[in-house]
């Protein structure tokens, strides 16, 4: 990520922080600029020096989600335009971008990544820690009604044949929909097996969930 300042050279002071604004992906208003050199022509093109800034982040840029995560998706090469809100202490940050598709991934896998790397970035130094919630298109409603709707129509096969269905492994969030879309049905029972990325959510009957557990 960008360090706490920069400096950059060129024709004229305003050329140079354009370079820098640019590398750095943030605005003006968000940085505090020295002119190092107003640099000079020359005579006859000889002799001439170029201009010189140095571009300081305001505050501490590992702190300010907005400008961290807007940069991780420009480093992806995509353009996006982010809308944020803080709920019960959780900042929720809503990407729109015609790409959206790109920072999605498949089953929500790469905007589950940059979530993961944006959150380790903003609270490795964060004296109060800050939990980061990021969605993309409505991407997260549509994959936890996906996956309500997937429970639900497995539950019933569960209670059909009184045999337990093993999903496929699920990240924790997903797991989660899962136990708590089942959890009021007195029919069936839901619990996690295996370990690590192999981690994955067993609907299985009452009495079937008895037994594996000793009950």
């Amino acid at each position: 990520m960008a360090p706490q300042y920069i400096e950059r050279e060129g024709r004229t002071p305003e050329e140079a922080l354009e370079l820098a604004l640019k590398e750095l992906g943030v605005t003006r208003d968000q940085v505090i600029v020295k002119v190092l050199s107003e640099g000079s022509k020359g005579i006859l093109g000889l002799g001439a020096k170029p201009a010189k800034v140095r571009v300081t982040l305001k505050g501490d840029p590992y702190s300010t989600p907005e400008i961290v995560l807007k940069r991780l998706i420009n480093l992806m090469g995509v353009e996006c335009e982010l809308e944020s809100e803080t709920i019960e202490g959780v900042i929720h940050i809503n990407i729109s971008s015609p790409d959206a598709g790109l920072i999605i991934g498949r089953r929500g896998e790469t905007l589950q990544a940059i979530q993961f790397l944006l959150n380790n970035i903003v609270n490795r130094r964060a004296l109060v820690k800050k939990r980061i919630i990021l969605d993309a298109g409505g991407f997260r409603e549509k994959r936890k009604r996906v996956l309500e709707d997937m429970a639900h129509r497995l539950a019933e096969k569960v209670k059909m044949t009184g045999r337990e269905i093993v999903l496929e492994p699920m990240p924790a969030h997903e797991r989660r929909i899962i136990h708590l879309a089942l959890q009021d049905d007195e029919e069936v029972r839901t619990y996690s097996r295996g370990e690590g990325d192999n981690r994955c959510v067993v609907i299985t009957t009452r009495e079937g969930y008895e037994r594996e557990h000793g009950i």
